[in-house]
This record gives structure tokens, sequence and C-alpha cells, in this order.
């Protein structure tokens, strides 16, 4: 069976919000026809005026817009900075809310999910968006149950993704569940991705989250991330920031928002987790990021994820 997938472009859409699904699904369409199988998916860009500027300048040439009721499989709304003009136009909502009625599944990436939202399409549902708009989301659609931190989030045939390359790890889902793993993996490995940054891992890490304008702490962050393996004491960071325990403390909150030794165990944990999506072994993974114990790692991790690392590790272990 042939599945059409609809791409939605517009004017100031981003435009890897565009390419990266649609290269993934291409690409899964070549993996067939080179072991002598039929394409799976016919994927065409539609818009509502053809051509239409990405916000970086290029400019794409899209069909007109289907009719309500010509047969889909996937509808896909992309993320960019027209896209809350688009959520201003009328015309485009209410074809965009009798489209999906025949569509099996819709999906978003990164700010795509606001027009799912303006059309009442996510009410009720889990949905994710780009980190930088969770906040304005959260005002804007109160009857949303957002998920602010996963790169993408499956509510039934509802998908939604976080920003830019996520919706390549959302096309690799979508591809997954269709086709299986197997194809999915070789997709992966010819765009020379990962194959998949599990839905339910952060939009990013936690050293990413230290970075800050200031930079005040960087040298001690990366002191940190660089000895997590090794015992860390509230004196050893003071000695490294050149401050006191209680005047590390003191500005380091002021900073942060939170403690030097809660930071501490958001790394360890950070590097926990990327070891059980490793699949090494739980022991490993307690030993290497400085928690020690697996039972110290285990009381950490259930407190941090809601989950036993054993659990996550058989969950999202490649």
């Amino acid at each position: 069976m042939t599945r059409r997938i609809e791409i939605l472009a517009y004017d100031a859409v981003q435009v890897l919000d565009i390419t990266g699904p649609m290269q993934v699904f291409a690409s899964a369409n070549e993996q067939l026809i080179a072991a002598g199988k039929t394409a799976a998916y016919e994927i065409e860009t539609v818009s509502a005026a053809s051509p239409v500027k990405s916000s970086s300048g290029l400019a794409l040439l899209a069909s007109p817009l289907p009719d309500d009721d010509s047969a889909i499989d996937t509808l896909l709304i992309p993320g960019g900075y027209g896209i809350d003009r688009l959520c201003d136009d009328a015309d485009i909502v209410r074809w965009l809310t009798a489209r999906a009625t025949n569509a099996r599944r819709i999906a978003s990436v990164c700010s795509g999910a606001f027009l799912l939202a303006t059309a009442g399409l996510l009410d009720g549902k889990q949905a994710a968006t780009h980190w930088q708009r969770c906040a304005e989301f959260k005002r804007r659609f109160p009857e949303v149950r957002l998920k602010t931190d996963p790169i993408y989030v499956q509510d039934g045939s509802l998908w939604t993704s976080a920003g830019v390359t996520a919706g390549i790890d959302l096309a690799l889902a979508l591809v997954q569940e269709d086709l299986g793993r197997e194809l999915a993996l070789q997709v992966a490995r010819q765009l020379v991705v990962f194959l998949k940054r599990p839905g339910g891992q952060s939009q990013f890490s936690a050293a990413l989250t230290l970075q800050n304008d200031s930079g005040r702490f960087d040298q001690l962050h990366s002191w940190m991330i660089e000895n997590l393996q090794n015992p860390i004491t509230l004196n050893d960071m003071a000695e490294q920031a050149v401050m006191s325990p209680r005047t590390l403390s003191r500005h380091y909150k002021k900073e942060t928002g939170r403690s030097p030794m809660r930071t501490l165990e958001e790394l360890r944990l950070d590097q926990a987790r990327q070891l059980l999506e490793q699949d090494r072994p739980v022991a490993q993974a307690a030993s290497r990021s400085g928690f020690g114990t697996e039972e110290t790692l285990r009381q950490a991790f259930q407190r941090r994820f809601g989950v036993s690392p054993q659990a996550y590790r058989e969950r999202f272990s490649g």
C-alpha cells in the first residue's frame, strides 16, 4: 500500500521542518525499491500559494491544497516564523480541520503544533513543541496537555515533535511504525543519524541547560562534567570556583535557581541515561556516572524520571 503524505508549506516556514521528514520518507522509498519492493510513500508539499519563501530565503514549489475529501494517510504541519500568520488565516484553519478528518495520522514539527492546537485538534491530547515556545503555548492552549521535555510525543494518531532536527526523529518513528525497525534503521544509517532518539528523551542535555548569558560558572561545570566518576563534594566545587562553600551556594542559587549539588545530580543522571540508551549495564551506568551503587542510581533515577534504570534501559536502548 502506498501511503500519501502531505506536508503543508507556507511563507517563513522552517525549511528543515519540511526537508528533514521528507528525506526520511524518500529514503525509505529508496531502500524499498533497492530491495525490489514497491515504494511505501507518495510525498507531496502543498500550499495555499506557490512558491513560498522559507525563513532561510529558500523558495519552495508546492502543489495546491487538495480537496478535503481526497485520500490521505499522513498530514504533517511544519513549524517556522510564519506559523502565527497561518494560525490567523481562517481559510487555512478550516482546510486543516476538514483535511484532518480524512487523515489516518496527523503530525507536526516544532511550532507546527500551534496550528494543530488552533484548529482544536490537540484538545485534551498530549503534545510537544519547541522548548522556546512552551510557556506561550501553555498560555494560549491550556486545554492541551503539553509535555515540555520530550523530543516527540505520540497520542493515538497525533504525533507532535520539538524543534527542527526532532522532526527527523519523529519521521523515523513513523517509518518504524509503518515498515518496521529494520527499515527505519537502514534509513537512519543512510542519513547518518541516530536511530532513533527515544521520543521521551529530553530536548536538551543537562549540560546544555546550564548555559546562560553570563557564563559565570562555565569552568566549574566543565570540571564537574570531566570528573563525574569521582566523588565530588560542595567543598571540592567551592575550591574550583575559588569561593567558600557558603558563598558558592548563595551565588550559584541566585545565578541558576538551583544548588550546586542539584546540578551535579542532574549531570550524573544525564550521563547515566545516555549510558543506558547505549545498552550499558545498570551497574556500569551507576559507576561511570558517579552514583557508585545501583541502588543510589535507582533512587535518583526513579525520583527524576519516574522509572527504574533497568526499565529505562529496556525501553530506550538500541
